[in-house]
């Protein structure tokens, strides 16, 4: 039983390196070339954390490595405590001013707010380049105008609308995908409609053309919805490039919306924290992904680089949230937070960070039924 539990997770290694060696690489690659840009001096660039497996040393005295730990990754910059950019006050004490101007902290709080959001811009950007490749090459994806579902007392049941009717036309506008329908109907608010349906007659599979009329307009007020969804039927649209790019960049605005929306939901208690996964669920999605194919697993690769971007993004010190709100702080106060204040939030932001992990490792136990395997060895 052992064995095939260790060979069953195993199987998801590799997809998840993969994808989290890309995630990680991008991420810090934002960092360096935004700080190298400023002028800042870099002394390490990890793709990993702990003891080095292999690397190199570049002309400007940077040590590329890949370390034991493939679980992320860091850039240290001159002048930083740890991998964390939190700053040496002992080393800085001891610069000249010169060196000084090498290390993050010697630039201005502009500087230093770009270098550190650097990292999950390029997330976002890496995402959008993935995404706009899928709309390009395979094109975005869109339901059929097949409904699934009527909302009670909406304009769609009134004029008599049903689940399993195709829209062909709205207002003799033809349609052929769900968008066009998203686009096209609110512009008819308060106004006369007539929209045309091919509906199947579920007993002898025969469809009829109908066209059914009616109002935009509901207790006297202009409605811009039909109040209906789609069947789920998917099928791709033919994209351009400026197409591809806004819909990418829609799609992430719409990823981190949700994911904002979950994790307050499992704040405040709305949400059950269960949903969180880490490493193994990640494992498995990539696995998934990959066996489905090359489409599959860049989709992937571009949610898990919205949600890596967004997540460094939040205001918890030791991420890069935590330092742009210091930074801001430091721009509103004109002078930096204190050092004393700064270490303490660090703790509660790593406490904080490793709690999700914590959480996140336990779902990936039970949700993979290690812990109830390794409960039955105590039985």
């Amino acid at each position: 039983m052992m064995v095939s539990y260790i060979l069953s997770i195993s199987e998801y290694a590799l997809p998840f390196l993969l994808v989290l060696t890309v995630l990680v690489f991008i991420h810090e690659l934002g960092h360096y070339l935004v700080a190298r840009w400023n002028g800042v001096k870099i002394e390490v660039f990890s793709i990993g954390f702990g003891p080095e497996l292999f690397g190199w040393t570049d002309k400007a005295n940077t040590r590329w490595k890949f370390s034991l730990i493939p679980l992320g990754g860091y850039v240290k910059m001159y002048g930083d405590a740890d991998a964390s950019s939190k700053p040496d006050e002992s080393a800085s004490a001891a610069m000249t001013e010169e060196q000084k101007s090498l290390t993050l902290q010697g630039k201005t709080v502009g500087q230093r707010i770009a270098v550190v959001a650097a990292g999950p811009a390029a997330n976002y950007i890496l995402a959008i380049i993935l995404l706009s490749i899928l709309h390009l090459t395979k094109g975005i994806p869109t339901f059929v105008p097949t409904i699934g579902g009527v909302a009670e007392n909406s304009i769609a049941h009134s004029i008599g609308i049903v689940p399993g009717d195709r829209i062909i036309a709205f207002n003799d506008q033809p349609v052929t995908n769900f968008d066009e329908l998203r686009k096209i109907i609110p512009a008819s608010a308060g106004q006369a409609i007539k929209v045309q349906i091919k509906r199947t007659e579920k007993d002898t599979s025969q469809s009829q053309d109908l066209t059914l009329t009616g109002n935009m307009v509901k207790d006297g007020q202009p409605m811009s919805s039909l109040g209906i969804t789609p069947s789920g039927e998917q099928i791709y649209r033919n994209a351009g490039f400026i197409d591809s790019i806004t819909t990418s960049v829609k799609y992430c605005f719409d990823v981190s919306k949700e994911t904002l929306k979950a994790l307050g939901q499992m704040v405040i208690g709305n949400r059950s924290s269960n949903e969180l996964g880490g490493i193994l669920t990640i494992g498995a999605l990539a696995k998934q992904s990959a066996a489905q194919g090359w489409i599959a697993l860049i989709l992937l690769t571009a949610v898990l680089s919205i949600n890596l971007g967004l997540i460094n993004l939040l205001p918890i010190p030791v991420l890069d949230g935590g330092h742009i709100v210091f930074y801001s702080i430091e721009a509103l106060r004109g002078k930096p937070v204190s050092a004393k204040a700064q270490e303490r939030a660090y703790t509660i932001g790593l406490f904080i960070v490793l709690g999700l992990m914590a959480v996140a490792t336990w779902n990936d136990l039970s949700r993979f039924k290690i812990i109830s395997w390794i409960m039955g060895l105590f039985n």
